[in-house]
């Protein structure tokens, strides 16, 4: 009698402690449906709890159950911020045009803006960083991925450093690297604000032409993009300021803009492209053609929405106000 009793106390002690565990879990669960919590790992570092809840480029509110493994991103700013936030080692498939940083040669290649479906699937991540363009134009290869468990959170725009400020931090949630997120933010805004308080050095502003594709298609950057918001941040003037994002001007045009700064953004594929510019015909009397002021920059560093458009920025501020940024 004695030894039944003992065991009906064990087991209605076992019940309460199961029912006990049950309510915490049940209530950390429903917490991190809306926020992102930290817990403590045995080694005392924290982590992100999950599962976490988060709204995507879409609109759409999507759970991620458990810290991804393995992940595949679909395009170059994607991946960069990925690795920025200390996530690398878990890619295992990025895009053709994915080039940064050096790592990234040993990824493998799931295709451009035209995935390769079956590749993806063959390599089964636990997390698809996808864009827009995928969700708008793809969406039956997106539900393919959900079918076989892939998780999928499509990344939008970004045409303002908000944007990428946003970008950042969603990547950081679903990736469980929200603490390395929120430091990159915090850097980006404090560089972009002391490059802001330089500038209040600037007395004389000048008129800067941003040539993003070579004669004889010339393309320019209006608003709504990267270049013109840098250009505003270090105190110049965007020659095409009246236009809106990517905008095709004729030479005829140009030349009556009489840009003091020339910056182009295609030294990636043409040779020499400040040489071309100085020896247009017709552009002799242009104020930046005849102070040898054209200067080519790193394409990815002003118009690839990552953490490396701060320094963008900074080589555009040194460029066109040297006196100032470049000492």
């Amino acid at each position: 009698m004695k030894k039944w009793l003992l065991l009906s106390i064990m087991v209605m002690l076992i019940s309460v402690f199961t029912i006990a565990c049950g309510n915490a879990e049940d209530k950390a669960t429903d917490e991190n449906e809306t926020t992102l919590k930290s817990d403590e790992t045995n080694e005392g570092e924290t982590k992100a709890a999950f599962p976490v809840t988060v709204t995507d480029g879409t609109g759409e509110e999507v759970t991620i159950e458990s810290e991804p493994k393995t992940i595949v991103s679909v395009i170059p700013s994607n991946t960069e911020i990925t690795f920025a936030l200390g996530q690398g080692d878990k890619l295992i498939g990025v895009d053709n045009y994915s080039n940064y940083p050096t790592d990234v040669e040993k990824i493998e290649k799931i295709g451009d803006q035209q995935l390769d479906v079956e590749k993806i699937l063959a390599l089964q991540p636990d997390l698809a960083l996808v864009t827009d363009f995928q969700h708008e134009n793809n969406p039956d290869i997106l539900k393919q991925f959900k079918e076989a468990g892939i998780d999928v959170i499509v990344i939008g725009s970004a045409e303002s450093f908000e944007n990428v400020y946003n970008t950042i931090t969603l990547i950081g949630q679903v990736t469980g690297a929200t603490k390395e997120a929120d430091t990159i933010v915090k850097e980006m805004k404090g560089r972009l604000a002391e490059i802001k308080e330089q500038a209040k050095a600037v007395t004389e502003k000048k008129a800067v032409w941003v040539e993003v594709s070579p004669a004889p298609d010339i393309f320019t950057t209006g608003q709504d993009t990267f270049m013109h918001e840098m250009l505003e941040v270090i105190n110049a003037t965007n020659t095409a300021g009246e236009q809106k994002g990517w905008v095709k001007m004729t030479e005829e045009e140009i030349v009556t803009l009489n840009p003091d700064v020339i910056i182009t953004t295609y030294g990636y594929y043409v040779e020499n492209p400040a040489e071309g510019v100085l020896n247009r015909a017709g552009w002799e009397e242009v104020p930046a053609i005849k102070d040898k002021q054209v200067f080519d920059v790193n394409n990815d560093t002003v118009t690839r929405p990552g953490p490396r458009l701060i320094d963008g920025v900074e080589t555009l501020a040194k460029l066109i106000y040297p006196e100032i940024f470049d000492k």
